[in-house]
């Protein structure tokens, strides 16, 4: 069963466990409940409030469970998370083999995710009518490990062209880019759930090197996925609703189970993010040579998570 992502987004809010449910309440007045969701249906749970309490009798049954509590800042951009120790039967054998993995390994399935997401990206600009040509043409310039950051260059091309020559993609900006920072945050909340099912630890990175970020495997693996927030954004910000508000979390959230084409099928979002951290293990283990990378399928996505068009 695919999990639920729970976002709490109002002030005045408290949050507690009883009986395997996640209860919230209100902490004004008598305190009125306002709903309970059953533990095992959570996803992760996002903390998008300043005015949010909770108990730490949720958060372990939470890190048990193996679901993330993330923090938001003003901008919607995540802050923190909690995750839990263990993950997978086999966590310390899978760390281990992570541990030991030797650089041409790394940086050769580093090369994968890259071009992944570049092929993610000029399907995108296909998909919205826009000049797709200078994406494709750097795909096969990658090597191992993206020794020329042609990451980088094609980010640069991928922007203007998506959201115009003005845009400049900044956390710290209101509109595009804070929806963009929500869609993210809600990518990065499942994939770290789906690196620590799969018994890898999230620190430990393919590319992503910043001592100062506990998450640098999650933002490897994202890398492929972030695409499909940013084409839901450009839809958004097509019909002039570029703000961040129930409407559009609601939206963004609804995305990560809309349906991508992978080699082994058709899945939602949320379980080729499981498959691709399981193939990562499995790499590390010597069990496969190949990353399990979403193919590029964003009309079979979009079609579910923006149905309107």
């Amino acid at each position: 069963m695919l999990g639920r992502i729970v976002e709490v987004a109002d002030d005045s809010r408290h949050l507690s466990a009883l009986r395997g449910l996640m209860v919230v309440r209100s902490t004004e007045g008598d305190r009125e409940e306002l709903g309970r969701i059953p533990l095992d249906d959570i996803a992760a749970v996002i903390g998008n409030a300043h005015g949010l309490s909770y108990t730490n009798n949720l958060l372990v049954a939470l890190a048990e469970r193996g679901v993330p509590f993330v923090l938001c800042a003003a901008n919607h951009n995540a802050v923190g998370m909690l995750l839990p120790i263990e993950g997978n039967f086999e966590q310390s054998k899978r760390i281990e083999s992570q541990i030991s993995a030797k650089a041409p390994l790394h940086k050769r399935l580093w090369g994968s995710i890259v071009r992944s997401k570049l092929t993610q990206q000029a399907a995108v600009l296909d998909a919205v009518g826009a000049p797709s040509v200078p994406l494709k043409a750097l795909i096969s310039k990658v090597k191992s490990g993206d020794p020329e950051n042609i990451e980088a260059q094609g980010a640069r091309r991928y922007w203007s062209l998506l959201f115009g020559a003005d845009f400049r993609r900044d956390r710290d900006l209101d509109g595009i880019n804070s929806l963009l920072n929500y869609g993210y945050t809600v990518f990065r909340a499942a994939t770290a759930r789906a690196v620590i099912a799969a018994g890898l630890h999230p620190s430990i990175g393919l590319h992503h090197s910043n001592d100062s970020n506990a998450m640098r495997l999650v933002d490897d693996l994202i890398e492929p996925f972030r695409p499909m927030v940013d084409l839901v954004v450009w839809h958004l910000w097509s019909k002039n609703d570029a703000e961040v508000k129930p409407e559009t979390k609601r939206l963004l959230v609804s995305t990560l189970y809309s349906d991508m084409q992978s080699k082994a099928g058709v899945s939602p979002i949320v379980v080729c993010m499981q498959n691709l951290a399981i193939s990562l293990a499995q790499c590390y283990l010597g069990e496969r040579d190949k990353l399990d990378l979403p193919l590029p399928s964003l009309s079979i996505a979009l079609a579910t998570a923006y149905p309107s068009d």
